[in-house]
C-alpha cells in the first residue's frame, strides 16, 4: 500500500505543478463570476436601479428600441430586467461586426450612459471557461486539460492522505510554514471535496460536444452537416428562409406572444426576446422561457411570425439534453437562491486555497527561492510562476476594478476603447506582478500586501467617484454595498496571510525547512510517516 501511495504522490505532485496556476486562475475566476452580476452593478453605476414594481410589458420596450435597430441588422435581442440586473438589455447583431449593445433604465426606458466596461460578466466569465484564448477553442482545451488534471489531483489526494477526517480537524496556524500550508490544504481539500468533483464534472459536460464529440458523431452525418444536424435537434435552431422582400407594418404584439407562450409553457414567462431578419417580410420572433427558479438551465424556445403573432415552432429538450442542461444549471447557478449562492462562493473559495496553499506548500517544503539560492531555471520559473498565479491574479483582478473606477468615461488611448484600456489593465499589472515574483519566496509576502492596499483603495475610489455613500445621493444597492464588504474582508485575510507568509519564509532563510518525511516504497514504514502529508 505504501508503493501505491508513493506513486500517487508523485502523480498529485506532477499534476500540481504543471496546472496549479491555471487552476488557481479558473477556480479564482469562477468564484467571482457566482456574483458576476453584482460586480457587474458595482462595475457600471448607471445600473444601481431600483426594478419597477409590477408586471413587465413587451410592447412599449419593443417601440422603444425600434430607433437603436440598425437598418442591415441580422437580429435583435431584449433581455427582460432581473432583481440582479434591473436594467432592460438591448442587443443587435450586424453581419460580420460586434453586437451593439444598450441598457436602458426601466423606469423610462430611456437609453443609459455607455457604460464603458465589459464588467465582471463581459471579462471575469469568459475567463473562467475560455481565458480568453479564442483561436482554435485553445482557451477551452486549456480549461478542459486542467479539469482531467484537476480530477487526478482529487483521486490521488484520496489514496494520499487517508485519515482525512482526522486532518479535517488538524490547522496549527503558528507551525512552520510547510507545516501550517498543509494542514491548510488538506482542511480545504475535505471540506469542499464534493463541491469541487461536481464542479469539475459538470464543467466538463457543458463542453461535452468538444471534448467528446465521439459522443454524438456516430449517429450524425461526417462534417460540419452533421454537427448542424446535432446541434438543432439538442439545441433547438429554427430557421426560415427570407421571403427577400422589406416587411411591412409593425411587428405584431410581443405581449400576445408572452401571453400564449405562459400558457404553452404552464406558467412560465420568457427571459429574453429575440427578433430574426427583422428587416425582411419572413422576420420571426423568437421567445425562450426563463430558468431562475429551477435548476435546470431549460432551452424551452418558441417561435412566432413577425407579422401575425402565428406560433411557428416549439422546442424542449430530450431527456439527454435536459440531464446535460441540469447539470449545466448546478455549475452556473443562474437560479435565484440566495443561501447556495453563498454556499457556492464559500466552497469556490476553499478550492483557490486549496490549490495555493499546495503549490505554497511544495515551493516551501524544498527551499525554492530561499537563501539556499535560486539554481537552475526550473525551480526560478516554478516558483515566479506559482507566485504570479495566486497573489498576482488577484492584484490583477483589483487593478482591473481600480481602471474602473479611476478611468473617466469616453476614455481612450492607442486606438482603444475605454473597456479595453481597463482589460490592458488587468493584463499588463498581471505581467508586472510576474516580473516582482522573481525577487523570490519574499514576493509572496510583498504581494499579499498590495492586494490588501488594493482592496481598500477600491473601496475609497467606489465612494469618491459614486453616490452609494454619499449623503443626499442615491442610496446604494446592497450588491454595491456587499463587494466593498467583501474587498475589506479580503485586505484583512490579505494583510494576515502577508505577515504569515513572510515570516515563513524568513525563519525559512534562517533555518531551512525541514524537509517532509516520504514513504520509501518496498520498504516497511514507520508509523508516523504518511506520505507528503506527514
Amino acid at each position: 500500500m505504501a508503493g501505491v501511495r508513493q506513486r500517487y504522490t508523485v502523480v498529485h505532485r506532477w499534476a500540481g505543478i504543471l496546472f496549479g496556476a491555471l487552476l488557481f486562475a479558473i477556480f479564482w475566476m469562477g468564484t467571482l463570476s457566482v456574483f458576476d452580476r453584482e460586480l457587474d452593478r458595482w462595475m457600471m453605476p448607471a445600473t444601481r436601479l431600483a426594478g419597477v414594481p409590477g408586471p413587465v410589458r413587451m410592447d412599449p420596450v419593443v417601440d422603444a428600441v425600434a430607433s437603436l435597430v440598425p437598418a442591415d441588422a441580422r437580429q435583435w435581442r431584449i433581455d427582460l430586467p432581473t432583481p440582479r440586473t434591473p436594467a432592460w438589455r438591448f442587443t443587435a447583431q450586424r453581419p460580420g461586426e460586434a453586437p451593439v449593445l444598450h441598457l436602458l433604465d426601466p423606469a423610462t426606458l430611456d437609453p443609459l450612459p455607455d457604460p464603458g466596461t465589459l464588467g465582471a460578466s463581459g471579462f471575469f466569465f469568459p475567463f473562467h471557461y475560455g481565458l480568453h484564448l479564442s483561436w482554435k477553442e485553445i482557451g477551452k482545451w486549456l480549461v478542459g486539460a486542467a479539469s482531467m488534471a484537476m480530477l487526478v489531483l482529487l483521486i490521488a489526494g484520496i489514496v494520499i492522505h487517508r485519515k482525512v477526517f482526522r486532518e479535517f480537524f488538524t490547522f496549527r496556524p503558528d507551525k512552520r510554514l510547510p507545516r501550517s500550508t498543509l494542514d491548510l490544504h488538506n482542511v480545504t481539500g475535505v471540506l469542499g471535496l464534493p463541491f469541487h468533483f461536481v464542479i469539475v464534472l459538470s464543467g466538463l459536460v457543458i463542453f461535452f460536444n468538444l471534448y467528446f464529440p465521439f459522443a454524438y458523431q456516430s449517429a450524425y452525418q461526417e462534417g460540419a452537416k452533421g454537427k448542424a444536424q446535432f446541434q438543432a435537434q439538442s439545441y433547438g435552431r429554427y430557421t426560415r428562409p427570407l421571403a427577400g422582400l422589406a416587411a411591412q407594418g409593425p411587428l405584431a404584439s410581443v405581449d400576445a406572444m408572452a401571453a400564449q407562450a405562459e400558457s404553452v409553457w404552464g406558467g412560465g414567462v420568457p427571459y429574453f426576446v429575440r427578433v430574426w431578419n427583422p428587416g425582411d417580410a419572413n422576420r420571426y420572433v423568437e421567445l425562450r422561457r426563463a430558468y431562475f427558479g429551477e435548476v435546470t438551465m431549460n432551452i424551452d424556445q418558441l417561435y412566432f411570425d413577425g407579422a401575425t403573432g402565428t406560433l411557428l415552432a416549439r422546442f424542449s429538450a430530450g431527456p439527454v439534453m435536459s440531464v446535460q442542461r441540469f447539470l449545466s444549471g448546478v455549475h452556473f447557478i443562474q437560479f435565484d437562491h440566495w443561501p447556495l449562492r453563498w454556499l457556492y462562493f464559500f466552497l469556490g473559495l476553499t478550492g483557490c486555497v486549496m490549490i495555493a496553499t499546495g503549490m505554497v506548500f511544495w515551493l516551501a517544503s524544498r527551499s525554492v527561492g530561499q537563501k539556499a539560492g535560486l539554481e537552475g531555471i526550473g525551480p526560478r520559473v516554478a516558483l515566479a510562476t506559482s507566485i504570479a498565479g495566486v497573489t498576482g491574479l488577484l492584484i490583477a483582478t483589483l487593478a482591473y476594478l481600480a481602471a474602473n473606477r479611476l478611468l473617466p468615461a469616453g476614455a481612450s488611448a492607442f486606438g482603444w476603447t475605454r473597456a479595453e484600456l481597463e482589460v490592458w489593465a488587468f493584463f499588463i499589472v498581471w505581467l508586472m506582478a510576474l516580473v516582482h515574483a522573481l525577487r523570490g519566496g519574499r514576493a509572496w509576502g510583498e504581494q499579499a500586501g498590495m492586494i490588501a492596499a488594493l482592496a481598500v483603495l477600491c473601496v475609497v475610489l467606489n465612494a469618491a467617484t459614486t453616490d452609494a455613500y454619499r449623503l443626499g445621493g442615491a442610496v446604494g444597492p446592497i450588491a454595491v454595498w456587499g463587494v466593498d464588504g467583501a474587498l475589506l474582508v479580503t485586505a484583512a485575510i490579505a494583510t494576515w496571510a502577508g505577515w504569515r507568509l513572510r515570516r515563513g519564509w524568513r525563519d525559512g532563510d534562517r533555518r531551512g525547512p525541514r524537509a517532509p518525511q516520504r514513504v520509501v516504497p518496498d520498504r516497511p514504514a514507520a508509523p508516523a510517516a504518511r506520505g507528503d502529508s506527514a
